[in-house]
């Protein structure tokens, strides 16, 4: 994980709801519930690298770890912890990096790939290729009626207007195409990309959905600016300053409600950002940022009720209604494809720097975590007044965070996710 983590924990999250942790070891998984704090499930069958739930359900997906005996982080099993049965096992062409999952959908984060599969019947539904993302920055939705995918969007190469998808070029190679502050938004009920935000200067480090799927957080490598968009309308809705040094950012959570953004980083601290105080007069401005909005454009331009037929045939076509041109024939190339095509015909249409409209908003709560140099997963607590931290070093920290005045968490309760029941397989209630 970081520099400073414990050697037997491979892997840490919260799931949807943020009720439960799963952990991964190189000896096997379990599943702790947070409030109140208990190992609820443990299984030693082999290292895993990759353990994800979905929502407060028996259904696990697992990756094994890479260089552990009896493991491959090429493979992925979806099992019912309560029945413990496997339902499915899939290999894939390169290492997993990550797992996304909501009610409907399931997400498989390669390098160079990301798949999509309907998890009713684990029917592959779509292939991404994208441009190298060995981050695996990349965020899903966990509303499955309001289910859309965002990660990097590949930078626009110069061409004629007149490029289309008979003339496409061929993708570049590997590593050739630098990475980019722009991110794609896709939508997994249609399979068409929704929206193009030009999010950042610099190139990506973090993105995360909101419970609902309204609501997208970005931040840049930099780290010192978090932006809140909508989704899929891509309009700027907040901006955060999280500091003025550089630093890494390891999470970001909205809690359930959407009120509340809570942010962690390299410099050990998490900051607690707050939402729902700027007017809509603030807002009007705000949509410098995304591509496909122009300045005048009125907000129903790109809303969810029409996006579905809008953006029918994928980016092309999108990129055409926003013109005004039309759209020709109903395209269905793969993503990447689609996405180097349009933006390369789009020529100076995307506007080239982000027009800030204010000055970034600082935090309204934050903590200092008591051990330095660790990885944190940070998340806020859907029943309780409570920030919630996972710690590389194996450790769960619970602060307590006065929602009226903000400032500084207190810290609680803190608890080991290793013991020795790491052991001993068991299921708990």
């Amino acid at each position: 994980m970081a520099e400073k983590a414990n050697s037997n924990m491979l892997f840490a999250n919260f799931n949807q709801d943020f009720s439960c942790v799963s952990v991964g070891t190189r000896k096997g998984y379990s599943i702790t519930n947070c409030d109140p704090f208990g190992r609820v499930y443990t299984m030693n069958d082999g290292a895993r690298g990759i353990v994800e739930m979905l929502f407060c359900t028996s259904l696990i997906a697992l990756v094994g770890a890479a260089d552990q005996p009896q493991s491959s982080p090429r493979k992925l099993q979806i099992v019912n912890t309560k029945r413990k049965s496997m339902i499915c096992e899939l290999l894939f062409p390169s290492s997993i990096l990550s797992v996304k999952l909501n009610r409907k959908t399931l997400v498989i984060v390669l390098e160079t790939e990301i798949y999509i599969y309907d998890i009713s019947n684990m029917r592959l539904l779509h292939v991404i290729e994208t441009t190298p993302n060995p981050e695996a920055i990349c965020a899903l939705s966990p509303s499955a009626d309001s289910s859309y995918l965002a990660y990097p969007s590949p930078v626009p190469s110069p061409a004629t207007p007149s490029t289309t998808s008979a003339s496409l070029p061929p993708p570049p190679p590997s590593g050739s195409t630098p990475p980019t502050g722009d991110v794609l938004l896709f939508s997994t009920r249609s399979l068409t990309v929704a929206n193009v935000i030009q999010a950042h200067k610099a190139p990506l480090s973090f993105l995360s959905i909101n419970s609902s799927g309204t609501l997208l957080a970005t931040s840049s490598e930099k780290g010192t600016v978090i932006r809140v968009w909508s989704v899929p309308g891509a309009e700027k809705l907040y901006q955060f300053r999280r500091g003025t040094r550089e630093a890494k950012i390891y999470s970001m959570n909205f809690n359930t409600v959407g009120t509340l953004l809570a942010v962690s980083s390299a410099h050990d601290t998490v900051h607690i950002f707050k939402l729902g105080q700027r007017g809509s007069g603030d807002r009007s401005a705000s949509s410098s940022g995304a591509a496909s909005v122009a300045p005048s454009s009125p907000p129903e331009s790109v809303d969810s009720r029409d996006s579905a037929q809008t953006l029918d045939g994928g980016y092309e076509a999108f990129i055409e209604r926003k013109k005004g041109l039309g759209v020709g024939s109903s395209l269905r190339k793969k993503s990447m494809q689609m996405t180097k095509s349009v933006s390369s015909s789009m020529g100076g249409y995307l506007p080239s720097t982000l027009t800030e409209m204010w000055e970034p908003s600082r935090d309204f709560a934050f903590l200092k975590l008591p051990t330095s140099g660790a990885r944190s997963i940070v998340a806020l607590s859907g029943t309780m007044p409570q920030v919630m931290v996972i710690s590389s070093d194996g450790y769960f920290y619970s602060y307590n965070i006065d929602l009226e005045n903000g400032g500084e968490c207190s810290l609680m309760k803190q608890y080991s996710l290793l013991d020795s029941s790491d052991d001993v397989s068991g299921l708990g209630d």
